[in-house]
């Protein structure tokens, strides 16, 4: 008889213990597989919103992060000069204030209110109508919202929207400014509940008139395919050297190491304790099944069976044991990574695309290596039983008793 079909057999006789093994193994390969996506969800959900804004390179005048710091100055100027490098494909001036339009019904909808330079539509993407374009009508100030925002005051394209500057600290007496709908869009950083729209930067400044021109929290810049980010930031820093210059994967870089680092330790800690109660789980029956048929193994050895085919019909057993939990907790760990997402996305003011639990196939890949790490490590101890059991020793006493 094979080790496999030993293991097998050693498993349908007890299916209690068998289905109590299979079970325990599935519960905690399910949070084992959670973690494992837990570690690097935000990064990898992170990096596709940066990527689908369009640009991978951001320039600020801190090294605080974006929209936080004090303002660049001459903010156009720049991004024209850092338009003409060989190694830039585009680059955005971009400010960031609040403004506030009145509803239906009367009350204030606090808005989160943007100005960019982009001409070309970087940076979201289109639901209904175009981009944001220069208006032929010097009077006519353009500006895109979200769908929230659309939905609250229903809006379509070509609607009016007014709106009451709100930029500064102190609030502004000055009347709304009249607006022109271009189109609907979904940015790429918004909120669940948020409330967006974006103009132009002489349409920001007419809505926040205390505001000061030329200024810019943040300069979006999109590296040319055949120069990459690290070529832009590069030249970048050659013609703006005091300056912070960064790119997409440096802010990961950096977040993973600062605020993201919170999650990894959390995945890390709980990864260590399934994998520890696994183990655990997975020692005790096997030795509990080998201390129940210590006879049974005795007579095999003395009928011929060499101590390596018993030993392996161990291992074979606790393969198939943590295997088929094992299988069980990817779709398990699958439905409850949903469910917990779902529940850590309702925290406030996070970017209603981001998410915490990401599917990677490396996840599944260590999820695999881990669980067959443990079925091995596992059947050491009831291996090592079965291979200093002692025939004659072990024979006498089960007859005597």
């Amino acid at each position: 008889m094979s080790p496999a079909g030993l293991a097998w057999r050693g498993l349908v006789r007890q299916p209690a213990r068998a289905a109590l093994g299979v079970a325990g193994i599935a519960v905690v390969g399910a949070l084992l597989f959670d973690m494992l996506l837990l570690s690097r969800g935000l990064v990898v959900s992170f990096r596709d919103i940066l990527e689908g804004a369009g640009f991978d390179v951001r320039v600020t005048a801190t090294d605080a992060p974006p929209l936080l710091g004090p303002p660049l100055r001459d903010a156009e100027t720049l991004a024209e000069t850092v338009r003409a490098l060989p190694e830039v494909r585009d680059a955005v001036p971009l400010r960031s204030g609040k403004a506030e339009a009145t509803a239906a019904d009367g009350s204030t909808l606090p808005i989160y209110f943007f100005g960019t330079g982009s001409r070309s539509g970087h940076g979201w993407t289109a639901i209904e109508g175009s981009g944001l374009t220069p208006s032929a009508d010097a009077g006519t100030v353009p500006v895109v919202v979200n769908r929230r925002l659309a939905s609250r005051l229903s809006l379509t394209p070509g609607s009016k929207l007014r709106l009451r500057g709100a930029c500064g600290s102190q609030a502004t007496a000055l009347p709304p400014v009249e607006m022109k709908v271009q189109g609907i869009v979904a940015f790429p950083f918004d909120s669940s509940a948020g409330l967006t729209a974006m103009t132009t930067l002489p349409g920001f400044l007419r809505v926040c008139a205390n505001e000061s021109p030329g200024l810019a929290e943040l300069l979006l810049v999109a590296s040319k395919p055949e120069a990459g980010a690290d070529a832009a930031v590069a030249a970048i820093r050659r013609v703006a050297p005091g300056l912070h210059v960064f790119s997409n994967e440096q802010l990961l870089d950096r977040l993973q190491r600062t605020d993201f680092s919170y999650f990894r330790q959390i995945s890390f800690v709980l990864s260590a304790i399934t994998i520890f109660f696994a183990f655990l789980l997975v020692t005790t029956l096997l030795t509990v099944s080998v201390n129940q048929r210590l006879g049974e193994l005795a007579v095999l050895r003395a009928l011929g069976f060499r101590r390596w085919r018993i030993v392996s019909g161990l291992l074979c057993e606790s393969l198939l044991l943590v295997g088929a939990g094992g299988l069980l907790a990817l779709p398990g760990g699958a439905l409850l990574a949903l469910w917990l997402d779902r529940i850590l996305r309702t925290m406030p003011d996070l970017p209603e695309r981001l998410h915490f639990f990401v599917f990677e196939p490396r996840a599944v890949l260590l999820h695999v290596a881990i669980i067959a790490l443990t079925a091995l490590l596992a059947a050491a101890y009831p291996a090592v039983l079965v291979a200093r059991l002692p025939i004659a020793a072990t024979l006498r006493r089960e007859v005597v008793s």
